[in-house]
């Protein structure tokens, strides 16, 4: 994890191998304390009453905590903290927390999510109890005398339990990521070998360690964090995206859409820095490759139906990519939702992908068309997906769902696969700003 004190001016080269001077402690950890059925008891009956000022709350504390520790500016996305999004959310996962204490088996996949996002961001055990401190007290510094010190108590006591948690699920990925072949923990300086643009938005990043050690492998679907430097906030941001290629040990291949910004939300400002300042030869700091949400290619024959809005097709090319090298075998139904076709990203790939893979069909939707664009060819239908019209098409026996694009689409589109039947514990999503899908 690199902090403000190993953070210098943004110059490029000064890091050995783009390897942070410190890593995560790979101490054992302290033991555990006991959180009483009495703590249990006062963080479920007080819940409520924190959840009607959840926002109050969390927009309090990252105010505080950033203003006390600002080298964490270089961890936390600047832009969910201006437009809110990031304090709802903490206020969200908190409470849901709360209201679970005593059945964390329910939160299980989202501390999978949540602490693989951690370790690529190189969040620490150290930087726990910074959040604990920070959030314990601005629940007092929010409602004041309507918290005693039982209240405060308990509330500590299930905060450690949760660290806890996250500082053991996160120390094993750590472990996984350094002692896995061509793997590492903290940032690595990578190249820009090549730029190419895919539509009007999305352009790809073809992505080679400086270093010219090699890769680790990394399962379809998942992503890597990049870091650039802005130099009006004065703070590195990082910012998680899908690797959109097959695994091939020799490069990572990214393919970031531009964000104009839509009011009142700002333009992405790493996402503009990727397309406009960022030419083929420049370098930019990666992490090892994370994410819970990917696709088991061995060992099942079982159908695969791949649904996205958007850029989401990113993690999806990857998996379609990899099903037709690696298990040819397996049926595959590829539903995809783009404004139009100027905005729709690497058709010619799936065109040759579905020339030469007879086991591969789609169900491509445009909102509008233009002159030239073709039925059968560019797209298949025009409007949104409704799941209902296609479903002879997608519901196969045995089959696993992946979705991915903004979180309305997912909500919509799982709740579509459920109404027609496809159990729950099949239809996977991907989820990487705040946000529950």
């Amino acid at each position: 994890m690199l902090n403000s004190t190993q953070v210098p001016a943004p110059v490029r080269g000064d890091e050995p191998d783009g390897l942070p001077a410190v890593k995560p402690s790979r101490s054992p950890p302290a033991q555990r304390p006991e959180l009483s059925l009495e703590h249990q008891e006062i963080v479920k009956s007080t819940a409520p009453v924190l959840a009607e000022h959840g926002t109050a709350i969390t927009s309090h504390f990252y105010k505080r905590m950033l203003g006390n520790h600002p080298e964490l500016r270089n961890i936390f996305n600047s832009a969910h903290q201006s437009t809110g999004t990031q304090p709802a959310a903490l206020a969200s996962a908190v409470w849901a927390y709360a209201a679970n204490i005593d059945n964390l088996g329910a939160l299980t996949s989202a501390v999978s999510r949540i602490a693989h996002k951690h370790v690529s961001l190189g969040v620490t055990p150290e930087q726990y109890p910074i959040v604990g401190e920070n959030l314990l007290a601005s629940i007092k510094e929010v409602l004041g005398d309507a918290i005693n010190q039982p209240i405060l108590d308990a509330w500590a006591a299930a905060y450690q339990q949760l660290a806890d948690i996250f500082i053991d699920v996160e120390r094993d990925l750590y472990g996984k990521a350094e002692h896995s072949p061509g793997g590492w923990t903290g940032w690595r300086k990578f190249r820009v070998a090549r730029k190419v643009p895919e539509s009007d938005e999305i352009v790809s990043f073809y992505l080679e360690p400086v270093d010219g050690g090699p890769l680790p492998a990394f399962k379809p679907g998942q992503y890597i964090s990049v870091r650039v430097f802005l130099p009006e906030l004065g703070v590195y941001q990082p910012r998680q995206y899908s690797l959109s290629d097959t695994d091939d040990g020799n490069h990572f291949r990214i393919s970031v859409k531009r964000d104009a910004g839509i009011s009142p939300a700002p333009p992405g400002r790493v996402s503009n820095i990727l397309h406009e300042n960022l030419p083929e030869g420049a370098e930019l700091d990666v992490s090892n490759p994370f994410g819970d949400f990917f696709l088991d290619v061995a060992g099942s024959d079982e159908p695969v139906v791949l649904i996205s809005g958007g850029v989401g097709l990113t993690p999806m090319l990857s998996m379609l990519g990899t099903l037709v090298e690696r298990a040819p075998s397996r049926p595959v139904v590829f539903v995809h939702a783009v404004r139009n076709g100027k905005v729709h990203a690497m058709k010619d790939y799936l065109a040759r992908i579905m020339a030469e893979n007879p086991q591969v069909s789609r169900a491509i939707y445009y909102e509008e068309t233009s002159d030239g664009e073709r039925e059968g060819v560019d797209y298949d239908f025009v409007g949104r997906i409704v799941l209902e019209d296609i479903k002879d098409k997608v519901l196969l026996p045995g089959a696993s769902y992946y979705l991915c694009g903004p979180i309305p689409f997912m909500r919509l589109h799982r709740k579509a696969l459920e109404d027609l039947g496809v159990p729950p514990e099949r239809i996977h999503t991907e989820v990487f700003g705040s946000g529950v899908a």
